[in-house]
């Protein structure tokens, strides 16, 4: 993690560079299951352990892929990558995104992000495009990968 957020002249010179990887978060059953009643998504193979443990051939529940999705803005605010003058940090989508391999209960991730494009867009408006890798602890392949765009806004001043 950063020990300072870069300036924005600072970050347009970090395109094709590794911004940050976050620490290890545990994705715990509670987790699971609250992203569930959030959702309504409760499929047995995320919030019913016996089920799983008996039907599934990874014999546990395993998060939702869109909860690992969810993960990717938290980790990016916790690695100090945003400009320090920053007045707003706006989702503005998606371009990409896979899940390669499931996320069992009780596993740790977390992200790997490198800066892949910073377009102009206006008066101190900037969009950016990031790649975004969430790993887990010890396992061969990450959970995902995602492109994500983010509309900066630069504070006046």
């Amino acid at each position: 993690m950063r020990e300072k957020a870069p300036t924005f002249e600072e970050l347009r010179g970090s395109v094709g560079q590794e911004l940050g990887v976050s620490d290890w978060l545990e994705i715990t059953q509670e987790r699971i299951d609250m992203f569930a009643a959030c959702t309504g998504d409760h499929q047995w193979i995320h919030v019913d352990r016996e089920m799983a443990r008996r039907r599934s051939p990874l014999r546990t529940t395993i998060a939702h892929g869109y909860l690992s999705l969810s993960l990717v803005s938290s980790f990016i605010q916790g690695m100090r990558i945003l400009p320090e003058n920053t007045q707003g940090a706006f989702n503005h989508g998606v371009d990409m995104v896979r899940f390669i391999a499931p996320v069992r209960s009780g596993a740790r991730v977390r992200l790997r992000t490198t800066l892949v494009s910073m377009e102009d867009v206006g008066p101190r408006q900037y969009l950016l495009k990031a790649s975004n890798t969430l790993e887990i602890d010890g396992e061969p392949q990450p959970a995902m990968i995602a492109e994500t765009l983010v509309m900066l806004y630069e504070k006046r001043g």
